[in-house]
């Protein structure tokens, strides 16, 4: 697997830890307008190669490991432009909006700053 997006959270919207009772997280490169900011986890990108990834890849938030199992037709793009995409911990085979990416598995108890976030593709 090869990393083909890599990032660190840097801060953590007032809002945005709910969402993770709700089984989805929303992400945002900095620079997020400050009305959507106080709902997202802010982070820095370290590692946007422009490389691809689809139902197959490898998300990692911290320490866990999540099977991707749909991509929305525009995740990729936002995700390389915006460092922004919504996260649902489902499982869901066909994207719920073009902007979301499904992962198998829970959602995280918590994600804080400091913790990495990565998209891992063949």
């Amino acid at each position: 697997m090869k990393t083909v997006y890599a990032s660190t959270f840097v801060a953590i919207g007032a809002c945005a830890s709910e969402s993770l009772q709700d089984n989805f997280i929303i992400i945002f490169g900095e620079g997020a307008p400050d009305d959507l900011a106080e709902y997202c986890f802010i982070h820095r990108t370290d590692v946007n190669d422009g490389g691809t990834f689809a139902a197959g890849s490898t998300l990692v938030i911290g320490e866990k490991s999540y099977p991707v199992t749909a991509v929305g037709d525009v995740a990729r793009e936002n995700l390389r432009e915006l460092g922004h995409i919504t996260v649902r911990f489902d499982g869901a085979a066909q994207p719920e909006f073009p902007g979301t990416v499904h992962v198998d598995g829970s959602a995280p108890a918590s994600i804080k700053p400091g913790q990495k976030f990565c998209m891992l593709s063949e």
